[in-house]
C-alpha cells in the first residue's frame, strides 16, 4: 500500500462495541491505516484518544428520535465530506443506520457492523419485522457488512438482508497479551472467603444476559455447595431487581455486584466457573475472554455461542432460562476437577488459534485493502 487507508469509524453503542473498538486501534499498524472514531457521549473519550488518531464526539440518543438523529446524520455528512475517508466503518445498528444515510451519494466505502443483529433480540414480532425491513433497505448502501459470527451470517442469509457476496465473516478477537498481564484481583480485597468455589457471571444486567436466571441457580447451587460464591461483574437496568432477589433468596453474604468494570478480567481471574446465560447473542466477548483466563464456561445454546462453545470439550452448553439445569451442571463441575482441568486445557488452546485480535486485525486490513482495489471499478 502506497498511502495510509483512512478510515472513519462511527459508533453509538458503548459496552462490547467500546472494548472491541479499543482493541483495535491499540493494534492497528498506524503506518497502513489511519483510525478516526466519531463517537456518542457514552464513551470514555480519554482512553479512546490515547488509541485513535482522531476523536470527535456528537451527542447521540441511543433509541429513535428523530429531531436527534437527523441533526447527527448533518453532523456526520459534514464530518465525512471534511475528513476524507476512503472507508467509513459503522459499528451497531443505530450508527450504521445513521451512516448510511448521511453517506448517500459519496464517494468512499462503507461497511457495517452489527455486532448482532437487532432482528435477534427478543422483542416484539412487529419490531423484530421493522428492523429486518430497516437492514435490508440499509444493505443497499453499504459496501461489506461484517458478520461477527457464523450464526449471525445465517440469519442474514435467513432473512434475505443481502446477498451473500456482501456479507464477511470476521470473528471477534481477544487482547491475550494483556490479559496474560493483567493483574487478578484477590478474593481478600473482594472479601470471598478463600475455600469459596466462585461461580461468576460478566455483562450487563438486562433482560439479554438473564442475570436473573443466574441468580435462580445460585440458589440451587449454595443448597448444595455451602462454600459456593457468586460475583456478578457489570452493571444495568435490572440491578435492583438482581438485588431484591438475591436478598429474597437469603443469599446477600454470598454475592458480590461489582458494578461497570472497564477491566473484567482481573475479577475472571478469581473464578472457579464463568456463566454467560444469554438469552440472544451475536457473538458473547467474554467467551474467549473466560478462555483466556483459564475458566471453565457453562453458557447457553443461543445464536452464535455454539459457533464458539463445543459441548464437552471447551465448555457446556444449557438450554437458555433453564436454571435447574445450569445449577446441575455447575455443581457437577464442582465434583469433577479433573473435568474442569479438561475443559481449561481445550479452552486455551482455542483462544490462541482462534479468537487473537491479531486475527481480527489482518482480516480487516485486507477487507479493507480489496475495497480499495475497487475504486473506480
Amino acid at each position: 500500500m502506497n498511502k495510509r487507508i483512512r478510515v472513519l469509524h462511527v459508533a453509538e453503542a458503548a459496552g462490547g462495541v467500546e472494548r472491541y473498538l479499543q482493541t483495535l486501534f491499540k493494534y492497528s499498524d498506524k503506518e497502513q491505516i489511519e483510525n478516526i472514531l466519531v463517537c456518542s457521549q457514552n464513551y470514555d473519550y480519554k482512553k479512546m484518544k490515547s488509541l485513535a488518531d482522531r476523536v470527535i464526539v456528537l451527542k447521540m440518543a441511543h433509541q429513535i428520535n428523530p429531531s436527534s438523529d437527523i441533526k447527527v446524520e448533518k453532523a456526520l455528512r459534514r464530518n465525512i465530506k471534511q475528513l476524507k475517508p476512503d472507508i467509513v466503518y459503522a459499528h451497531s445498528s443505530k450508527a450504521g443506520a445513521l451512516v448510511r444515510i448521511a453517506d448517500l451519494g459519496l464517494k468512499n466505502k462503507v461497511i457495517y457492523n452489527p455486532h448482532g443483529w437487532a432482528f435477534n433480540m427478543q422483542q416484539s414480532a412487529k419490531k423484530k419485522e421493522m428492523y429486518k425491513w430497516v437492514e435490508k433497505i440499509s444493505a443497499h448502501f453499504c459496501d461489506k457488512i461484517v458478520c461477527i459470527s457464523d450464526a449471525e451470517k445465517e440469519s442474514a442469509l435467513r432473512e434475505k438482508i443481502c446477498k451473500p457476496s456482501k456479507l464477511q465473516v470476521i470473528y471477534n478477537g481477544v487482547d491475550l497479551e494483556e490479559i496474560k498481564n493483567t493483574v487478578p484481583k484477590t478474593r481478600k480485597e473482594l472479601h470471598i472467603p478463600e475455600d469459596a468455589f466462585v461461580v461468576g457471571m460478566v455483562g450487563r444486567l438486562s433482560k439479554q444476559k438473564a442475570p436473573d436466571v443466574f441468580v435462580k441457580a445460585a440458589k440451587l447451587i449454595k443448597d448444595k455447595i455451602p462454600n459456593a460464591y457468586f460475583l456478578m461483574v457489570g452493571d444495568g437496568e435490572l440491578r435492583d431487581q438482581v438485588e431484591e432477589m438475591i436478598h429474597k433468596f437469603n443469599l446477600d453474604s454470598s454475592f458480590l455486584i461489582t458494578g461497570w468494570i472497564d477491566n473484567p478480567t482481573a475479577y475472571m481471574k478469581v473464578m472457579n466457573v464463568g456463566c454467560l446465560l444469554s438469552r440472544w447473542e451475536g457473538f458473547g466477548l467474554v467467551l474467549p475472554e473466560y478462555m483466556a483466563c483459564g475458566v471453565p464456561i457453562v453458557a447457553t445454546d443461543v445464536d452464535a455461542i455454539p459457533n464458539i462453545i463445543k459441548n464437552g470439550k471447551n465448555g457446556i452448553l444449557v438450554d437458555k432460562d433453564d436454571y435447574i439445569l445450569t445449577s446441575n451442571v455447575i455443581i457437577k463441575l464442582f465434583n469433577d476437577e479433573q473435568f474442569r482441568y479438561d475443559l481449561i486445557k481445550l479452552e486455551k488452546a482455542v483462544v490462541k488459534q482462534k479468537y487473537s485480535v491479531k486475527r481480527v486485525i489482518n482480516e480487516n486490513i485486507i477487507m479493507y485493502s480489496r475495497l480499495m482495489a475497487t475504486f473506480g471499478a
